[in-house]
């Protein structure tokens, strides 16, 4: 009698055993369930919310939507860039730079009241005036420059001080 009840105890054992191992295979099921239910309710959200926006029923031609886009903005980023190119190249020959010399011009006179002004770009070329202030009146020179240098005349002492202010 001693060997069957041993036997039903390692029976029941084993028995329980295999109950344990169920339970957890179906709670790790279950487990994984949840799990990838989750994942399918999160990517159907998110395939609703593609659709709704783009108004499109398949992806593939949401997908040839973003391309089409997406080639449209390049071509014009790729304008824009080749625009700001060109107004970069046009914007070296505007005026950048002003220097302003105030002298005096006659030692009888008092004071600084005659001055030189040049307007140049970013080469040094430009245009340079002279305002002379004497008893008759204002006298105004003009004179061009190319590179820092006078075009058609040499530049005085003042002149070639206001180009180097300017920089």
């Amino acid at each position: 009698m001693t060997n069957v009840i041993i036997i039903t105890l390692t029976g029941i054992l084993q028995l329980y055993r295999m109950y344990l191992m169920v339970t957890y295979l179906v709670v790790l099921a279950f487990i994984w369930l949840i799990f990838l239910s989750f994942i399918v309710f999160k990517l159907r959200s998110h395939y609703y919310n593609l659709t709704s926006r783009t108004k499109k029923e398949k992806l593939d031609e949401i997908l040839d939507l973003l391309l089409n886009e997406d080639k449209k903005i390049s071509n014009e980023i790729a304008l824009i860039k080749s625009e700001l190119k060109k107004q970069i190249e046009l914007s070296q020959l505007h005026l950048q730079k002003v220097g302003l010399i105030r002298f005096n011009p006659f030692e009888r006179m008092g004071g600084e009241q005659s001055f030189v002004i040049a307007f140049l770009d970013k080469e040094n070329s430009g245009i340079i005036l002279n305002f002379i202030y004497t008893r008759d009146g204002l006298r105004v020179y003009t004179k061009k420059v190319k590179k820092g240098k006078g075009e058609e005349y040499d530049l005085s002492d003042e002149e070639k001080k206001a180009i180097e202010r300017s920089n």
